[in-house]
């Protein structure tokens, strides 16, 4: 027995040093870029529009960030230290714009606001005004880009601080009202410094995503290090200035990460701290605490979705082409292939921290799941460059004809699905592992069962909620991937997300209405589990 335990975590090992790697090289790629001689192309980026991205990028990340705060700090406020009717409700409503991506719902304001659009052309009508009296400031700008992405992406700082000020902060807030501090007082002095820790790791995570989009500012027209990569690379074909540019967002990316670090440490364990007793709100402060909850989850979601309906109703026959079969069929089938992939690769390394939680396999790990923090658009330009330089060895070794063998094809885009992905996985199949006692496998090494009999016999069956979970968030992060999946698709293969990126980019949104609202009723389903995996203790609508 003890034999076998040692050969399984030789097993196990290798395989998690050969993730570790495989996953790590987009980043070794860019790093090693900066080696490289610097070519006409990157000089003249550097001398133009180089800080116009570096300024963009982060003026893009600090309205964002900002209008995320406000979001997310205050709906976590009112639903984690408030009471009120409807409170329990609208807890899991406010995380259905996670559901949306924000390129869809992008797509989706710009055409309801336009000039033609049907809410100037309302207001013309109403008023009587003519079209050149009345025209709305364009939402096509950088505080129009940042308004939407922060409509999609507050729900990660909006659920972490919910759980805070439920408990820790909300029984501070409480001790500071008893010592005589007013309620603005006692929040800005006391709850909101107390829930640091949690609104920081959400604001780190708003700023990652925030960096990582391509979908709303290539849309919106703003310069920003995504968009710049996408046109040195397939506008102006030189690769090692787009993997410069690439380096440089990665350095953004290691900030962003040191912050996400630095807000865990901060965090204190609050599981011997009972919660705080609710602020009881009733008539107008109800009415306005509603107000305040209900207004992201409409701008978020309810808009984007009701608009994409009524233009899906309008264009039914665009689901019955066979042209939206191939697109369902290519993105299920990708979704799918990638979803069950990940899974096993996310299980095998979370059962080599089980067996064996060495120094060595935390750090294999924690090198493994690096991949959600970086960008799609920096993945797939930093695996095109290796992947191409292997086609031209095997084409010079003669194995493979005059036909490249991995460049351009479906094994690139599930490797860089891997790399982005992974770290999704991981985390919900460790979490199924931490809910499984290490007193179960002695107990079954005792009754002489093997490594191969717990796995099918004790781990499998209690970690299937997991493996589910797993899967299923891996299949919609697929389905609305853009980037990655733009720029390293095959040729001919389009999916869903690019089918609608190629048809909002020609203004023709009601006939890509169909396939985004897919997309988001698609993303509905794991919000739902997130939601259920961090519901409010006590929470059911009867106390409403």
């Amino acid at each position: 027995m003890h034999t076998s335990l040692q050969q399984s975590r030789a097993l196990l090992v290798l395989p998690a040093c050969l993730v570790a790697a495989v996953v790590s090289l987009p980043i070794i790629v860019t790093l090693f870029s900066l080696a490289e001689p610097a070519g006409p192309i990157w000089e003249h980026l550097k001398t133009t529009v180089l800080s116009e991205y570096v300024v963009n990028s982060v003026a893009l990340m600090a309205l964002t960030g900002g209008l995320s705060l406000v979001f997310g700090v205050s709906t976590g406020w009112l639903i984690g230290a408030c009471h009120f009717r409807g409170r329990a409700t609208l807890s899991w409503l406010l995380m259905l714009p996670l559901a949306s991506p924000a390129y869809i719902v992008a797509y989706t304001y710009t055409d309801l606001l336009e000039v033609s659009g049907p809410i100037q052309t309302a207001l013309r009508s109403w008023l009587d005004l003519e079209i050149t009296d009345l025209q709305l400031p364009s939402i096509r700008n950088l505080t129009g880009a940042a308004f939407l992405l922060s409509l999609v992406l507050y729900p990660y700082i909006y659920l972490l601080c919910r759980n805070s000020f439920a408990g820790r902060s909300g029984a501070q807030f409480d001790a500071a009202r008893v010592l005589g501090h007013g309620s603005y007082s006692a929040f800005f002095r006391v709850a909101l410094p107390a829930a640091r820790p949690a609104i920081m790791g959400g604001l780190a995570l708003v700023l990652m995503e925030t960096l990582a989009d391509f979908g709303v500012v290539s849309y919106f027209s703003v310069p920003t290090f995504s968009t710049g990569i996408f046109r040195t690379w397939l506008g102006l074909g030189d690769s090692q200035a787009a993997l410069r540019l690439a380096s440089l967002m990665l350095l953004f990316v290691i900030i962003l990460i040191g912050l996400e670090e630095g807000s865990r440490r901060g965090a204190v364990d609050r599981s011997d701290v009972s919660g705080a007793a609710q602020i009881n709100l009733k008539g107008i402060k109800a009415l306005l605490a509603i107000s305040a909850c209900a207004l992201p989850i409409v701008l978020g979601f309810v808009i984007p979705v009701v608009t994409l309906a009524l233009y899906a109703v309008d264009n039914l026959n665009v689901v019955t082409t066979s042209r939206f079969a191939d697109l369902v069929i290519n993105s299920m089938s990708l979704a799918i292939t990638a979803g069950i992939g990940i899974t096993l690769l996310a299980w095998m390394l979370a059962y080599t921290k089980r067996l064996h939680p060495s120094r060595l396999n935390h750090s294999l790990i924690r090198l493994s799941t690096l991949g959600y923090a970086l960008p799609g658009i920096l993945l797939a330009v930093a695996l095109l460059k290796p992947v191409g330089a292997f086609d031209n060895w095997l084409i010079q070794m003669g194995a493979t004809g005059s036909g490249a063998l991995l460049s351009g094809s479906i094994f690139v885009l599930l490797y860089a699905y891997v790399c982005r992905f992974l770290t999704v996985a991981y985390q919900s199949v460790e979490s199924g592992f931490a809910g499984i006692s290490t007193d179960i496998d002695a107990a079954a090494r005792t009754l002489g069962a093997t490594t191969r009999d717990m796995i099918q016999n004790v781990h499998f069956p209690l970690l299937k909620p997991s493996i589910f979970a797993a899967c299923l968030l891996v299949f919609v992060d697929v389905m609305r991937e853009l980037p990655a999946t733009l720029i390293l698709r095959p040729f001919n293969f389009d999916t869903l997300a690019t089918q609608v990126y190629r048809l909002a980019g020609d203004e023709r949104l009601a006939e890509a209405s169909s396939a985004a609202l897919l997309i988001v009723m698609l993303g509905v389903l794991p919000v739902v589990l997130l939601q259920r995996s961090h519901s409010l203790r006590g929470d059911s609508d009867s106390r409403d």
